[in-house]
């Protein structure tokens, strides 16, 4: 799978918590990222996206249970690696959300919505670069 990654010039395992099998599960559940107009397609499509829940004077967020579940899979498994690698930005970012208040559960949802943005972005990246190598395409 190492070997394909890097034959489709992902750079996705530059990512803490991805590694080739993350990766390719990433690529080839999403396809070409440059389908989804903004990251939050991307996150909606990812199932990422919370949903709201209002009930009375009182709005929570839920995770869609909605979209493609295999890749709401793999982000939530890149989520809970992060969460445990006290190096990682991952790690950090839900550290400051459980700080601001958040329950364990809504500071891995607001992570998995942060690296599903962080996933396509790189994509995009990924294929803006090899649309511009000579060659590509022909």
């Amino acid at each position: 799978m190492q070997s394909l990654v890097e034959a489709s010039s992902s750079t996705l395992m530059d990512t803490p918590g991805i590694g080739p099998v993350m990766a390719a599960r990433l690529i080839g559940r999403t396809g070409r990222a440059h389908r989804f107009s903004t990251s939050a397609a991307f996150a909606n499509y990812a199932g990422a996206a919370p949903v709201e829940i209002a009930s009375a004077d009182k709005a929570r967020h839920r995770l869609s249970r909605s979209g493609d579940r295999q890749l709401n899979s793999v982000l939530h498994t890149i989520a809970v690696v992060q969460i445990r690698m006290p190096k990682s930005p991952g790690h950090a970012y839900y550290q400051r959300k459980l700080s601001e208040g958040k329950t364990p559960k809504e500071a891995k949802r607001c992570l998995k919505r942060r690296l599903a943005d962080h996933v396509w972005r790189v994509m995009i990246a990924d294929e803006r670069k090899a649309k511009s190598l000579p060659n590509h395409g022909a």
